[in-house]
C-alpha cells in the first residue's frame, strides 16, 4: 500500500474523465439545452451561475392515480410530473453540455414517492447487466439524492441501472457514501429503441424524513454514461471551487399531504446448518474429523417507526451468520489491527450518526448479541442514537476449552458471561454546515470495564475551507501490560498479576502468563483535527491526531496507542480538457511526522504523487518518497532490565531510512472487461517479527515487494466472473532470508437467473497457510429482509501442516465444512 493513503483518496476523487462527442439522436426531447449538445455552460466569467428555475424550489405534484411499475413512463400521470432537465456534464467537463440528454420526473401520492428517468441513447451501446444489488455504479446508471431533512449534511442516494437493479445508501457530507444501507422500494427498467427508462416507487415509510406543510427536501439527479469514460451529468451544476456536495443541490417542496404511518417490521429468521471439523483427540495425535449435530439458530429483529424521523430497532438472538465472509488479506508483518466494515443489517440502520473521525464505536466489536436495542432519529437540529446490547461471544468458550483441565480453572470466572454495551450519541446542527456532537460508549465484562466520552465538531469557515476536531477521553479498569515490571523485585504483585490477568493476554506480553500485566485503572486521551482547503486547481490538507498509552475503546476500533501524528498534503491540478489525450493531472506533495508521548520520533515521511486521467477511461497513479522509521523494544514486549533480557536481540532501538515507490492503474476496457493492477516496492522496510529464540525477536530492514491484479469479465448480462491476485514478499538485507512470501488468489463467479435469483461460487487461496476456502451459494433476495439461501462452505489445506501435531501433510486435508440453509421474511404492518 502507498504511504499517503489520505492523499490517494483525495486525488482520485479529483480525477477527471473524457467526453466523447456523439451525433444527436432522433428521439431527443425538445428544449433540452443540455441534451442537445449545444446548451450553454453554467459557468459565467469563472463563476457557476444556477438558473432561476433551478435556484427556486421545484413543487412536486400529488396524484391519486394508481401506477404500475413496469419501467415505462407511458401512463398519463407522468405527463403531470415535475420535470428535471437541462443536465450539466460535471465530469470530465466542468458544467458543459452532456453527450446524451436525460430527464427525470417526480410526483407522489399519500404513501409513495414516484421517480422516473428517460435516458436517450443508442440501445445497442447501453451497458447494463443483471448485477447484484449495490453493484451497478460500474455501468450505465441514474441516481438521485434525497436530503429528507434539508440539513445539507446527510442524504439518501438511490441508484438504478437500465434494468432497474438498485444501489442505495446514505451520503454523509465530509465522509462520502455508505452503500451498506438497504431501502425497501420497487423499481424496473427497460431498454427501448430510443434509449432506456427507469420507474421507481418508494414508500415514504422506507425513509426517515422531516414531515409537515411547507417542508423542503434537498434534491439532485444524475446520470452516469459508462462508455464515455464514466461521464457524469447532473441536474444541478457543480462549482469545483466550493467545498461540499449537498450544499450545491436544489430543493423540492409541495409534499404536504403525505399520510404518516407508524410502521412495524418483524423479520424472523432461521439458519439450519450441519458442520464438520477437525478436532483434537487423545488417541490420535493428528486429531480427527468430527461431524457435529444439526444446529438451528432462530432469531428475530423488529423495527418500529415511532415517527417519520425516529426509529426503534430491536433484535433477539439475531441470526448474524455471514453469507459472504471478509475477503482474505495479507496479515504477515502486520503490527496493528485491520479494520473490517460492518455488514449486518441491524447495525446499519442509522449507522451514519455513530460515525466520527476517531472510531470510538465500531459495531463489529459486538460479535454475537443475544439482545440488542437501538433508537435513532433527528428532531429539528438535534440528531441522536442510543444502543444497548449484550454479547455472549466473550464467554462462549469451545467444548475443547471447557473440557481441558489445564484451561478450565482459568476460564471459570468468564464462562458463559456476557459483555454489556451501552452507546449514546448526540449531535446538534449549527448554521448551514456546522455541528457539535457528544459520544459516550461503555463496555463491561468481568475484570474489564471501559468508558469513553468524546466531543466533536465540524466547521465550515469559508466556502473553500472546512475543519474537523474530536477529543476523546477514556478510562479503563483492566489488565495493562507493563514492559518494565520485574516480577523478582515484587513477587506478591507478580502473583496478583498472574491471578487476575493470567486467563488470557491481549497485550504484547510474549510470556502470556499475566506476570507482567497490572490490573489497574488507566486514563487516556485521543484527539484528531484537520483543516481542508479545496478548489478546482489546487488545495491543501493538514491533520493531527494521537492516542496516549492507556487509550482503549473496547466498543470501538483501536489502532496504535502512545502515538501522535502530523500530516500535510498539497495538490495542484490542471484544468479538465475532455478531448485532450491527457484529460486532467493532479500533482501532490506531502510530509508527515509521528512521535510518541515522550517525544521520541516514530516515523517521518515525505514524498510526492501524480494522478493522471487519460482517454479511454484509463486512470494512472504514481507515488514515491522516503520514510525514516524508528521502533522501540517496549512496543513489542518486555523492556530489557538489569535482571533480564528484553524482547529484542541486540540493539533495543532500530532505525532505518526507507525509500518507496507505488503505482496503480485501472481501465474499463469495454462493457465486458475491467482490470486493475498495482505495484509497491519499499527498500529497508522492517521485518518486525523475525524469531530469534527464547521468545525474542530480531527486527531488521529488508526489501518488500507487493503487487495486486484484478480482472472482471462480463461476457453476458446474466454472468460475471472475477479474479484477483495479491503478492507480498519481504527479503531481509542481513541474511537474505524471506521473512514472508504471501500469495492470495481469489476467484468469484455469479450467474443471475433474474434480478432476485442467483448462484454464486467463490474460492480463496492463501499460500502462507497452504489453505483453500470455498463456497457455493444459491440465493433468492426479492427485497431487503426477505431472503432464502442454501449453501456449502469448505475449508482445507493442501500440502500444509497438521494444526495439532505440526507435522507436514501431503495432498488435501479438510479442516471444516458446513452445509446451511437460511431463511428470513419481512412482515410489514402500518398503523
Amino acid at each position: 500500500m502507498p504511504i499517503c493513503n489520505t492523499a490517494i483518496i483525495r486525488t482520485l476523487y479529483l480525477a477527471a474523465v473524457v467526453l466523447i462527442s456523439c451525433p444527436a439522436l432522433s428521439a431527443q426531447p425538445e428544449n433540452n439545452n443540455g441534451g442537445s449538445g449545444t446548451g450553454s455552460s453554467a459557468a459565467q466569467g469563472g463563476k457557476v451561475v444556477v438558473p432561476p428555475e433551478k435556484a427556486s424550489p421545484v413543487r412536486v405534484p400529488k396524484t391519486d392515480t394508481a401506477v404500475v411499475i413496469d419501467g415505462k413512463l407511458d401512463e398519463p400521470v407522468w405527463q403531470t410530473a415535475a420535470v428535471f432537465k437541462d443536465f450539466y456534464q460535471t465530469a470530465p467537463g466542468n458544467n458543459t453540455a452532456p453527450s446524451r440528454p436525460t430527464e427525470a420526473y417526480m410526483f407522489y401520492d399519500e404513501r409513495h414517492l414516484y421517480i422516473g428517468f428517460k435516458c436517450w441513447d443508442e440501445p445497442d451501446k447501453v451497458r447494463a447487466t443483471v448485477a447484484r444489488r449495490d453493484n451497478v455504479f460500474g455501468e450505465d446508471n441514474v441516481r438521485v439524492w434525497l436530503d429528507t431533512f434539508n440539513d445539507q449534511r446527510r442524504a439518501y442516494v438511490l441508484g438504478f441501472n437500465p434494468l432497474g437493479v438498485q444501489q442505495d445508501g446514505i451520503y454523509t457530507e465530509g465522509s462520502g457514501a455508505d452503500f451498506s444501507v438497504d431501502v425497501v422500494m420497487e423499481s424496473k427498467g427497460v431498454i427501448e429503441d430510443w434509449g432506456w427508462s427507469v420507474e421507481v416507487k418508494i414508500p415514504f415509510k422506507s425513509l426517515r424524513y422531516s414531515a409537515g406543510k411547507g417542508k423542503m427536501w434537498g434534491f439532485n439527479a444524475a446520470r452516469n454514461i459508462d462508455r464515455f469514460n464514466d461521464e457524469f451529468d447532473q441536474w444541478m451544476p457543480e462549482d469545483r471551487n466550493v467545498s461540499g456536495f449537498l450544499i450545491q443541490h436544489g430543493k423540492i417542496t409541495g409534499m404536504d399531504e403525505i399520510k404518516y404511518e407508524r410502521t412495524l417490521e418483524i423479520t424472523p429468521s432461521i439458519t439450519v446448518s450441519e458442520t464438520g471439523r477437525r478436532v483434537p483427540a487423545l488417541e490420535v495425535v493428528d486429531g480427527r474429523f468430527f461431524n457435529q449435530p444439526v444446529k438451528a439458530d432462530i432469531g428475530l429483529t423488529l423495527k418500529y417507526t415511532i415517527s417519520p424521523n425516529i426509529t426503534l430497532d430491536a433484535a433477539f438472538n439475531p441470526d448474524f451468520a455471514e453469507i459472504e465472509a471478509d475477503a482474505p488479506v495479507v496479515t504477515a508483518n502486520q503490527r496493528f489491527p485491520i479494520f473490517f466494515q460492518e455488514k449486518r443489517p441491524f447495525f446499519l440502520e442509522g449507522s451514519d450518526i455513530f460515525s466520527t473521525p476517531i472510531t470510538v464505536f465500531h459495531s463489529r466489536t459486538i460479535v454475537d448479541p443475544d439482545v440488542a436495542l437501538k433508537l435513532t432519529g433527528k428532531e429539528g437540529k438535534n440528531s441522536f442514537g442510543v444502543l444497548f446490547a449484550t454479547d455472549k461471544a466473550p464467554g462462549n468458550f469451545s467444548e475443547d476449552e471447557r473440557n481441558d483441565p489445564s484451561v478450565r480453572p482459568r476460564i471459570n470466572e468468564f464462562l458463559d458471561k456476557n459483555a454489556v454495551f451501552g452507546i449514546l450519541r448526540a449531535k446538534r446542527d449549527i448554521g448551514k454546515e456546522n455541528h457539535i456532537g457528544l459520544f459516550v460508549t461503555y463496555r463491561g465484562f468481568p475484570e474489564q470495564k471501559n468508558l469513553v466520552a468524546s466531543v466533536d465538531t465540524r466547521v465550515k469557515f469559508t466556502p473553500k475551507l472546512t475543519g474537523t476536531l474530536q477529543v476523546a477521553g477514556t478510562t479503563s479498569r483492566r489488565c495493562f501490560f507493563d514492559p518494565s515490571f520485574e516480577p523478582d523485585a515484587d513477587p506478591s504483585q507478580a502473583a496478583r498479576n498472574r491471578e487476575v490477568c493470567g486467563t488470557g493476554n491481549t497485550s504484547p506480553n510474549p510470556l502470556g502468563n499475566g506476570s507482567y500485566d497490572r490490573y489497574r485503572t488507566g486514563n487516556a486521551v485521543g484527539y484528531y483535527g484537520n483543516l481542508d482547503y479545496y478548489t478546482d486547481r489546487h488545495g491543501w490538507f493538514i491533520e493531527a491526531g494521537g492516542r496516549s498509552a492507556d487509550y482503549r475503546a473496547d466498543a470501538g476500533f483501536n489502532s496504535r496507542s502512545d502515538s501522535n501524528f502530523l500530516f500535510f498534503y498539497h495538490r495542484t491540478s490542471t484544468r479538465s480538457r475532455p478531448n485532450a489525450p491527457l484529460i486532467r493531472a493532479s500533482w501532490g506533495k506531502f510530509t508527515g511526522y509521528d512521535f510518541d508521548f515522550s517525544g521520541r520520533m516514530q516515523r517521518f515521511r515525505a514524498g510526492s504523487n501524480l494522478n493522471l486521467s487519460l482517454q479511454r477511461s484509463i486512470f494512472l497513479y504514481m507515488e514515491g518518497g522516503v520514510v525514516r522509521e524508528k521502533i522501540y523494544e517496549e512496543e513489542f514486549g518486555l523492556k530489557r532490565m538489569p535482571t533480564r533480557p528484553g524482547r529484542f536481540v541486540g540493539d533495543p532501538v532500530r532505525d532505518a531510512w526507507q525509500q518507496f515507490f507505488y503505482t496503480e492503474m485501472n481501465h474499463n476496457l469495454n462493457k465486458y472487461l475491467f482490470y486493475y493492477v498495482s505495484v509497491n516496492y519499499t527498500n529497508n522496510r522492517f521485518d518486525y517479527f523475525f524469531p530469534a529464540g527464547n521468545g525474542q525477536i530480531d527486527p531488521g530492514p529488508g526489501k518488500q515487494f507487493s503487487a495486486n491484479a484484478e480482472i472482471e469479465w462480463k461476457p453476458i448480462n446474466a454472468w460475471r466472473a472475477s479474479a484477483s491476485y495479491n503478492k507480498s514478499r519481504l527479503v531481509r538485507n542481513d541474511n537474505r532470508i524471506r521473512s514472508f512470501d504471501s500469495d492470495i488468489l481469489s476467484l468469484r463467479s455469479t450467474y443471475s437467473f433474474s434480478r432476485f435469483v442467483f448462484v454464486r461460487t467463490r474460492l480463496d487461496y492463501d499460500s502462507m497457510r497452504d489453505n483453500f476456502a470455498g463456497q457455493a451459494l444459491f440465493g433468492w433476495t426479492p427485497s431487503p429482509g426477505t431472503a432464502f439461501y442454501a449453501g456449502y462452505n469448505d475449508n482445507f489445506n493442501y500440502n500444509g501442516r497438521n494444526p495439532f501435531s505440526g507435522d507436514p501433510e501431503t495432498g488435501f486435508a479438510r479442516n471444516s465444512r458446513t452445509f446451511f440453509i437460511r431463511v428470513s421474511y419481512l412482515f410489514r404492518k402500518s398503523f
